[in-house]
């Protein structure tokens, strides 16, 4: 099922606006905006972040288990699809990524910082940092947004899919230091394997020789953020050197959304293969 659900979900963000309709973070977000006023919960940000993320999923796998028994097991698949969809990245990377390449691609660097922060929220104290914080910026979208969830999902169904997603919002909606630090650490916990995988496709897709020279450095580095491994790894994999003006800089933004592509591909491919053996 969870080969089918992938490719549903993928349909459905391609093709429809279904993806806005259901990622509604809304409530979710009020009652950690309350568990925050909350003079008790606050004293123990652990046990805030585990209630705000546990419960849900806890309602979670007590519908599965419900639902389970029934037509086969088939009636489960409307709700994994629903939590599939959900759980994957919050708006157009690309369509968000596009003012700035504009402004990039015409050589003007006022135009570029300005979109950079409103668009991307990130900003550079030159025009080569600022480049590769996009580069950095769009590598961890496509990762924390897609490859994080499938990988999740792939591995052990819905339940941690969701719980990953719900430490990504409280890691950058908390207001309280205490508790977004916990969610941080808890999100580098659960990014630490997946980043490696991900990182591990771009030499299978990309430049394996430098992927591999990058890697034999941080593979097994628990303190290196996600976020930085993915970018060392990114830009090796798609064979980039050094952030450039102009044209060349914007064919780097492409060629990191290309490798990202075949990366994607390589990821669907495995799990159709596992699939099969499955079934088979």
């Amino acid at each position: 099922m969870s080969f089918l659900v992938l490719l549903l979900a993928l349909l459905i963000e391609k093709f429809s606006a279904g993806r806005q309709l259901i990622q509604r973070d809304g409530p979710w977000l009020r009652w950690l905006a309350s568990s925050e006023a909350s003079t008790r919960l606050v004293a123990s940000p652990v046990l805030t972040l585990v209630l705000l993320v546990l419960l849900p999923v806890v309602l979670l796998g007590v519908l599965l288990l419900a639902i389970e028994p029934l037509l086969y097991g088939w009636l489960a698949l409307p709700v994994h699809l629903l939590v599939m969809i959900y759980c994957l990245g919050r708006g157009d990377v690309l369509a968000a990524l596009g003012p700035f390449r504009d402004a990039w691609r015409r050589g003007d660097a006022e135009a570029a910082y300005l979109v950079a922060a409103r668009d991307l929220q990130v900003d550079g104290e030159d025009d080569v940092d600022l480049l590769r914080q996009v580069q950095g910026h769009l590598l961890w979208e496509g990762y924390q947004g897609f490859f994080a969830v499938i990988f999740w999902y792939g591995l052990l169904g819905p339940l941690p899919a969701l719980a990953y997603r719900l430490i990504a919002l409280a890691a950058t909606h908390a207001s309280q230091p205490s508790l977004q630090e916990q969610a941080m650490r808890m999100r580098h916990a659960m990014d630490w394997l997946p980043a490696r995988m991900l990182a591990v496709s771009f030499g299978l897709v990309g430049n394996f020789v430098a992927v591999t020279r990058t890697l034999l450095h941080e593979l097994l580095n628990w303190k290196i953020p996600a976020a930085d491994l993915l970018l060392d790894t990114g830009l090796a994999g798609a064979d980039i050197v050094a952030p450039a003006p102009g044209d060349a800089g914007v064919a780097s933004l492409d060629a990191i959304w290309q490798l990202l592509i075949r990366a994607a591909v390589l990821w669907y491919g495995f799990l159709a293969l596992a699939t099969l053996l499955w079934l088979g």
